[in-house]
């Protein structure tokens, strides 16, 4: 099985040699996410009524994501650092620990999201007409929780290992398992938004299932091994290690998530539940145009945070040069395809004609700054990728949590903006936060590689 060799490979191919493999499994993973929604809008009669309802679990399954990421984005680089410093022991410890937090945190997400499923749900703002499709689907969804956590967390690790293509390989399985079982059970089967549900919990575990078995066999190089309970009573200071630079991650989704009910909240009264179902369609157009950006960021990750451990200041910054000038060149065609076919974009989404007249205004408003990505996720990668985790946690919080959410509220009613205002916060927010994120790192890294000796 080829490995990517982090140790002596050239900068760019180590990039593209993880990164193309990501890119493919991104992919894959977005349709994973969003080929229920698809499939969900046209389910005769109910399909846009539905989709928003569904669209209201978002900050469940986004805060479901945001403790992977916390898990999986935190622990990977300090793997990939103790590798670097060639310090295997570390290493493991740090893998094991991760893996340990994700199973006790899946079992407990689980419980919490069958027993409160109903008031969370109330408290986001779901009317009674939408609870009784987004309440179902919340409960058969979340009995996957453990499965997405396990595949989803652990393959950043797999991918530190340099088995880029395997790590691809673990979410093709889960991806094209749901795609066949969606129609199946929505359409075949008639359940309903229910039967996406279930069809996205068996993928999950068939990925998850893919996953343990590579971490427990012969051809993994860092084996999985279940902690004893002295090593879980020792485990602290890796934990908060993991926990403290992971912090960045689960943050910038549990904001995404801030940000999902203020929008779900705001539009639902300034522009009703069609403005809600519009929202749904912006979120999964920016989750599919994000993936080749995410691709990209993370899988110039692992080789930053390997020679930061190796301090070889000068592959780090040839890494970040990389990545930026890929990250942007695609930003900007998304940008230039999405000014001019905004239909052919919504219409992924949706057959329903008729929301055509509000729904392009929108996109076009929501994308008009989506080539400042790149500085966002950029910056926020490289942070990530240092171990630099109070720089990771502010720009987290910076753009969503304290600009994104307050214009949400203060541009429809304080400037009168309507639903405009809530889909003008986001490429604001773009703009300033972005740049200051890509700012502070290009200091950060001119100070450290200054201060190397």
């Amino acid at each position: 099985m080829k490995r990517v060799d982090f140790e002596n490979g050239k900068t760019l191919n180590n990039i593209l040699a993880t990164a193309l493999p990501m890119l493919v499994a991104q992919i894959i993973n977005l349709l994973y996410n969003i080929v229920d929604r698809i499939y969900i809008a046209r389910i005769p009669d109910i399909g846009t009524v539905a989709l928003g309802a569904v669209g209201l679990c978002f900050p469940l399954v986004i805060l479901t994501t945001a403790f992977t990421n916390m898990f999986g984005s935190g622990g990977a680089p300090l793997f990939s650092i103790a590798r670097g410093q060639k310090n295997e022991e570390r290493a493991r410890e740090i893998q094991n620990t991760s893996f340990f937090l994700l199973i006790v945190t899946g079992i407990i997400l689980i419980i919490v999201g069958e027993i409160f499923g109903r008031p969370i749900l109330a408290a986001f703002g779901t009317s009674e007409a939408a609870m009784v499709y987004a309440l179902p689907y919340l409960r058969i969804y979340m009995l996957g929780t453990i499965f997405s956590m396990i595949s989803t967390g652990m393959n950043p690790f797999i991918t530190a290992q340099g088995y880029a293509v395997v790590g691809m390989t673990t979410i093709v399985v889960g991806a094209a398992a749901n795609i066949i079982l969606d129609p199946i059970f929505i359409f075949v089967f008639g359940l309903g938004p229910e039967g996406a549900a279930i069809a996205t919990v068996i993928s999950q575990a068939l990925s998850a299932i893919y996953v343990l078995r590579f971490f427990f066999g012969d051809r993994c190089a860092y084996n999985l091994r279940i902690m004893s309970a002295s090593e879980v009573k020792n485990c602290g200071k890796t934990a908060r290690s993991i926990i403290g630079l992971g912090s960045a991650a689960f943050i910038m989704q549990f904001t995404n998530a801030m940000v999902s009910i203020s929008c779900n909240s705001v539009l639902s009264n300034v522009g009703g539940d069609l403005y809600v179902s519009v929202m749904t369609m912006v979120n999964s157009a920016r989750q599919m145009m994000e993936t080749p950006i995410l691709a990209i960021s993370e899988g110039t990750s692992p080789i930053i945070s390997y020679n930061y451990g190796a301090r070889r200041f000068d592959k780090i910054k040839r890494s970040i040069a990389i990545m930026v000038a890929m990250d942007f060149g695609y930003t900007f065609i998304v940008w230039m395809f999405i000014r001019l076919f905004p239909a052919a974009v919504i219409g992924i989404f949706s057959n329903d004609k008729t929301i055509l007249a509000d729904a392009i205004p929108a996109f076009n408003l929501y994308f008009s700054t989506f080539i400042f990505m790149t500085f966002q996720h950029s910056g926020q990668v490289v942070f990530k990728s240092l171990g630099r985790k109070g720089h990771a946690i502010f720009f987290s919080l910076f753009r969503k949590a304290f600009i994104v959410v307050p214009l949400t509220y203060m541009l429809p009613y304080l400037f009168h903006m309507g639903t405009d205002g809530v889909f003008a916060a986001e490429p604001i927010s773009n703009v300033i936060g972005g740049t200051a994120c890509f700012v502070t790192m290009l200091f950060t890294v001119r100070k450290m590689a200054q201060n190397k000796n």
